[in-house]
């Protein structure tokens, strides 16, 4: 489920008109879930794994929840972040999601300074929500998000699979809790079958090309 994290405002001085009154309304974070259930039938990989930050355009690469009222127009919502920057939150997110499968000998980040025998690449291609024309007055938004993931050999430095994985979600409402939520379930349905592709790509590949693992 989504957690929320609510800050406590400090006491805003008297007089600054406006400023005053934002002081008072602080944003509202939000947290996003890994996935913790996958096949049983998933293989074990004895590599280590890199997952890199996904990259994402400057609408997804913020911390703020967009929103699309129109296909050619962003917005965000008022006093409702993530806790932070979108890319950042979904390579957390798909790294203990990959370890969560038990299937991995270690999973990690660059900045760990893991030496990786295999990179999953992310690109964060869709993370907004969308106005559903005509929809009805409870339900006008839907949540899309398309994660496309490379997997690069770091031995022979070159891509051995690439693919995409899309999902959509309903929001019960247009609120922050509820559009939150409905985000925490597309990503995690997405990243469930990134994380299955790419285990078993990297198991396939593995096996036609075995080489000693890295200590």
């Amino acid at each position: 489920m989504v957690a929320l994290v609510a800050f406590v405002s400090l006491n805003a001085c008297t007089g600054l008109g406006s400023l005053t009154k934002a002081v008072k309304q602080p944003n509202d974070l939000y947290v996003l879930t890994p996935k913790s259930t996958f096949s049983p039938a998933l293989p074990r990989v004895s590599n280590q794994i890199e997952v890199e930050e996904p990259t994402a355009t400057a609408a997804v690469d913020t911390d703020r929840i967009a929103v699309h009222p129109t296909p050619l127009q962003v917005q965000y919502l008022p006093q409702a972040r993530w806790v932070d920057r979108a890319p950042l939150l979904v390579q957390a997110l798909l790294i203990e999601s990959f370890e969560n499968t038990g299937k991995v000998a270690a999973v990690g980040r660059s900045a760990v300074g893991l030496r990786a025998e295999y990179m999953i690449v992310p690109e964060l291609r869709e993370f907004q929500a969308h106005v559903v024309p005509g929809a009805s007055q409870d339900q006008t938004l839907r949540v899309n998000v398309r994660l496309n993931i490379k997997i690069v050999d770091a031995y022979e430095d070159r891509i051995i699979g690439s693919r995409s994985f899309q999902e959509y979600q309903p929001s019960a409402s247009d609120a922050a809790p509820d559009l939150a939520a409905a985000f925490d379930e597309a990503l995690g349905d997405a990243m469930r079958d990134a994380v299955e592709w790419s285990i078993r790509s990297i198991s396939a590949h593995a096996a036609r090309n075995p080489r000693p693992t890295l200590n």
